[in-house]
């Protein structure tokens, strides 16, 4: 039996249109350098400082600092959010029904995110979704040691739902980090879910249990298991 999901929210509980991934590139470009859109999708779901420090390193060839992190973080925050004013993300379709009926089914809810508490606060606002209305929890990289595809978001998942078994916890997301996160973990269920920018294909050559075109049919495969 599942006793909690744990979701990633960018491109699988929420449709931001890739924002992240044209902000995060734009915020490294613009000091300098070049990349492709295949140079960032590894990326995808990764912490965004840890990204940054990385895609620097491809586009310039140069290894940035606390400080110029910490000033290209914020540029991709400012490109971000003005992207979300121009087009406000929506829940994916079938989502906040699936959550609620997992909810009512007496399955704990989590969403856990690459982004840090100054993006995932005012997304999760803009949707009117909260702990504990809509979901359980909520697990950000301010909140672990280390991002995907390390296990410690889904770890504190557990410990803020109450849950001890990892093998009763069901893993969801759209990257391939998602999926090694939830491996990592020994979750009983790790679902790609083609929502995002890769197709179920993409997603089944990560090692995982289930594959899902969306998470509207979630509570039907947690019913199953």
């Amino acid at each position: 039996m599942i006793e909690l999901v744990a979701l990633d929210m960018a491109g699988t509980t929420i449709n931001e249109g890739g924002a992240v991934y044209v902000a995060l590139r734009e915020a490294v470009v613009e000091a300098g350098g070049a990349l492709t859109v295949a140079d960032v999708e590894p990326w995808m779901g990764a912490d965004k400082r840890e990204a940054i420090r990385a895609l620097t390193r491809i586009a310039r060839n140069v290894e940035l600092d606390s400080d110029e992190v910490e000033e290209r973080y914020r540029r991709f925050v400012a490109i971000l959010l003005a992207e979300y004013r121009s087009t406000p993300p929506t829940p994916i379709d079938g989502v906040p029904e699936a959550l609620a009926a997992l909810r009512s089914a007496g399955v704990k809810v989590a969403l856990t995110t690459g982004f840090s508490a100054d993006v995932h606060g005012p997304l999760l606002q803009a949707l009117g979704w909260n702990v504990p209305d809509t979901v359980d929890a909520i697990v950000c990289t301010d909140d672990v040691p280390a991002a995907r595809p390390a296990p410690y978001m889904i770890f504190r998942a557990m410990e803020r739902c109450g849950v001890l078994d990892v093998g009763r916890v069901l893993v969801a997301g759209d990257t391939p980090r998602d999926l090694a996160a939830g491996i990592n973990a020994g979750a009983g269920a790790v679902v790609g879910v083609a929502t995002g920018d890769l197709t179920i294909e993409a997603l089944g050559r990560h090692r995982h249990t289930h594959l899902l075109a969306s998470l509207a049919t979630l509570p039907d495969l947690v019913a199953s298991l």
